[in-house]
Formats: C-alpha cells, sequence, structure tokens
C-alpha cells in the first residue's frame, strides 16, 4: 500500500500500511472523497507526519477529529488555515498560551510553526465527512494512529505528550511514561474550558521547562 508520507515515517510505519485493516480503510476513504465533501483536502490527510518527521518528533498534540466546516481542517489537530475564522476550541488555547506566557494572541490560526519544531499535531481520526463531526471513526483511523503513538513511546525518549479531554487521556496506556512526559487537563473546548477544566493548565510553560531540564530548546509557541 502507496501512503503518500514523509519517508522517516513511512519506514516506521510500513507495518501498518500493508495490514489488511489500513487496506480497508484506504478504501474507505476514497470512497467516501468520491461519493462527497470530506476534509480535510486529500492531498494534506497527512500533512501532520509531512509536517514533523518522525526523527524531529519533541512533542504530541492530540485531537480527536478534524473540522469539519468549509476551509477549516489543514491536517495540523486544532489548526485552521491563514485568514480563516479562529474555532472555540482553538480560541481557548491561544487565551491559555496568553496567560501562560504573556504572548499576544496570534492573528494566524495556521500552527504550522509548532509542527515545524517538533510538536506532531495528531488528530486520531485523520478525515472527516463535511459537517458530520466523527463520522469517520471506527473505520480503521484509530487503530493507525495508536500504532504511531506505540511507535513514538517505544522509538523515542523524552517527548512530551499533551493529552487534552476524556478521549485523549484514555490513550496513556499506550506510553511509556518512565521515559516520556504526559501531561493532562481537559479539553480546550467552551463546554470544558468554562467549567474551570482548561485554563490554568500551563501546558506551554510545563513543556518548555521540560524540554530545557533535558538540554533542548524550548518550543516557540
Amino acid at each position: 500500500m502507496t501512503v503518500q508520507i514523509d519517508s522517516s515515517w513511512e519506514k516506521v510505519l510500513q507495518s501498518e500500511f500493508e495490514a489488511p485493516y489500513f487496506i480497508k480503510l484506504v478504501e474507505f476513504v476514497k470512497t467516501a472523497y468520491q461519493s462527497g465533501r470530506c476534509y480535510p483536502p486529500g492531498s494534506a490527510i497527512f500533512n501532520a507526519f509531512n509536517a514533523c518527521p518522525f526523527e524531529s518528533v519533541r512533542v504530541v498534540l492530540l485531537g480527536q477529529d478534524p473540522y469539519h466546516g468549509p476551509g477549516q481542517a489543514n491536517g495540523l489537530c486544532f489548526s485552521v488555515p491563514n485568514g480563516i475564522a479562529h474555532p472555540p476550541s482553538l480560541v481557548n488555547i491561544f487565551k491559555e498560551l496568553e496567560q501562560d506566557l504573556g504572548k499576544p494572541y496570534p492573528k494566524s490560526g495556521d500552527l504550522s510553526l509548532w509542527a515545524s519544531q517538533g510538536v506532531l499535531l495528531l488528530n486520531a481520526t485523520l478525515t472527516v465527512a463535511a459537517h458530520q463531526a466523527g463520522s469517520h471513526q471506527n473505520r480503521g483511523w484509530e487503530q493507525f494512529t495508536d500504532a504511531v503513538i506505540r511507535t513514538i513511546s517505544t522509538e523515542l525518549e523524552g517527548v512530551v505528550f499533551l493529552l487534552w479531554g476524556g478521549f485523549a487521556k484514555r490513550k496513556q496506556s499506550l506510553i511509556a511514561a518512565e521515559k516520556h512526559k504526559i501531561l493532562t487537563s481537559g479539553h480546550p473546548s467552551p463546554l470544558s474550558a468554562n467549567r474551570g477544566y482548561w485554563f490554568g493548565n500551563q501546558h506551554f510553560s510545563k513543556t518548555n521547562a521540560y524540554m530545557q531540564s533535558h538540554g533542548n530548546l524550548p518550543i516557540q509557541w
């Protein structure tokens, strides 16, 4: 099975691409994109991997699904292209960034700069049908992205995993906590954030403190 993905990821995930579940997943995705509008654009499905090669991964930020509105999803979790209004969860992420690091609220919602510094912006499900949240769940994407998390945990060291919300927190069992840093909090969505489960988690400064304590450069959030 040929997938257009950075060669570093192709090497470590080849067994997944050849697995029967993934072959079925590819057929499902092809059919879904041919029969209706889906997001992100086909060329951006593996954008998180292409923007952050395997050996460069320093942080894993896990989302659940791509945005399902027109022009929003760009293949990086929580990120939107330049010029697109910031969805509510991204607004709260940026508000926490302001509070935590004193940085001004960003004009652009494109998180490519984070990815270029080793932040893998990974959605558990990499595709979605337009206006139908969760529509491509339980088709094989979760099996694939679980394998991604396990591979990072096994092959790399000193990675910070940012697990926001109940869904992401359940991925802790895939991570070797003795050699990585796991930070958990509520989800940045308004429902969670407005109940006091998000703001004040200081995950951006905590990530950078961990990086610097291990002799690495901080992330320029």
